[in-house]
């Protein structure tokens, strides 16, 4: 069912809104790679002769869903820990916006292709990413976020050698089919 005219509400009830970090540095086979899901957000698509696409998202309300290829196991007091460290020493709690400056869908509906603006700390920087739109409606889509473009410092430990990685990837799924407004 390809993406039609109208106006499409996600938000955690409806969708997913999933942050992805890789791990970096000498140390990096002592850390995980995150899979955090983002639990208060909203967003809005409007397709139409004006389309238009944004999102907000609270920074504060990560929480860490898989971590994999770590050395150590990674327990309930790590998994706690990682949203209150992201909060205090990186991200700071600050507002997540998207602003759309082009939307536009493909002939087909099957694809969505988003430009605009990103603000992390007061910064907006472009953004550009695509979201595809399958048969039954689902629709599934990913950015990258290169944290030093927004002047965010990755997050180290164990004096510099373990890092996260400067790319972050931030991805969307929703089903339009009960989206629609």
């Amino acid at each position: 069912m390809p993406i039609g005219p109208g106006t499409y509400v996600f938000g955690p009830d409806t969708a997913t809104l999933t942050v992805r970090t890789k791990k970096g540095g000498a140390a990096a086979k002592a850390g995980h790679d995150l899979e955090m899901e983002v639990t208060r957000w909203n967003a809005t698509l409007e397709l139409g002769e004006q389309s238009t696409a944004t999102l907000t998202a609270d920074s504060r309300s990560l929480k860490v869903i898989a971590a994999t290829v770590g050395a150590a196991p990674f327990g309930a007091q790590e998994k706690a820990a990682i949203p209150q460290t992201i909060d205090e020493e990186v991200l700071q709690g600050t507002a997540i916006e998207f602003q759309s400056s082009r939307v536009e869908v493909d002939r087909g509906g099957h694809t969505v292709d988003v430009e605009g603006e990103l603000e992390l700390f007061g910064s907006r920087h472009p953004i550009a990413f695509r979201l595809n739109v399958g048969f039954n409606g689902r629709m599934a889509g990913s950015a990258q976020v290169t944290q030093s473009d927004w002047g965010i410092t990755p997050y180290t430990a164990l004096f510099g050698t373990l890092k996260v990685a400067n790319d972050v990837e931030v991805e969307i799924r929703a089903d339009t089919r009960s989206q629609k407004q």
